[in-house]
């Protein structure tokens, strides 16, 4: 699994984003390939119920770094979270087989039937490389972790019932054109798909129909 995958976490904005290392470039600069990959994130347009703000990036994962959180909104409720990080290394990353890497973090709460199938590790990961495979992406060296976990609340949080969470950490190599720039709004709609699959949110319009989603959550989130 690429280091840069395995250390994004929900602290990511903090000890990380902090100090930094000595090549860090600010965000906003950085070599043309990234202006244009970051600039085609800053203008893609995703589906209505995603809402997506930039959010500090991670510092000491590559010389150059953007990211986005998101979350699946329905109403007053949130479905889905998430946060997508476009990494980028002018001169190469072993581990990545390219110049660039997005590195993702999805997160939802289970219907605990849903939790309880044995296949549902397998399914999530199909729904991450479906979501690219859906939108005709290129990509290489995907790599990832799904966990599902479950809370039972005690002492002055004993009234809430006992919660079931899915989270998918994953990390891919966008496929770049000849600029050396990948289509970075391809896959932040490709993320997007994901977040409302996992959401449980039927398939937009123009995705495919037959995908599989998860149970549209309708009670209180943890997070």
């Amino acid at each position: 699994m690429a280091a840069a995958q395995e250390r994004l976490s929900d602290g990511a904005d903090g000890p990380d984003n902090g100090g930094g290392a000595p090549h860090e470039k600010p965000t906003d600069g950085g070599p043309p390939a990234f202006r244009a990959a970051v600039d085609a994130l800053r203008g893609a347009r995703g589906r209505a119920e995603v809402e997506i703000d930039p959010v500090p990036p991670p510092r000491r994962l590559a010389p150059y770094a953007y990211a986005l959180e998101a979350a699946v909104v329905d109403g007053d409720e949130d479905l889905a979270d998430g946060r997508l990080v476009l990494l980028h290394d002018p001169a190469g990353h072993d581990g990545w087989r390219g110049t660039f890497r997005l590195v993702t973090l999805v997160r939802a709460e289970l219907e605990a039937e849903m939790a309880a199938d044995p296949l549902l590790p397998e399914v999530c990961w199909s729904w991450l490389t479906g979501a690219l495979d859906g939108r005709g992406l290129g990509y290489g060296e995907p790599s990832g972790t799904v966990t599902r976990a479950g809370s039972h609340y005690f002492g002055g949080l004993a009234p809430r019932p006992p919660a079931s969470q899915i989270e998918i950490r994953a990390s891919w190599t966008p496929e770049e054109d000849a600029r050396g720039v990948p289509d970075a709004a391809a896959h932040l709609a490709a993320w997007c798909d994901l977040l409302a699959q996992v959401a449980g949110l039927p398939p937009a319009p123009s995705s495919d129909a037959s995908v599989v989603t998860l149970p549209q959550r309708r009670g209180p989130r943890t997070f």
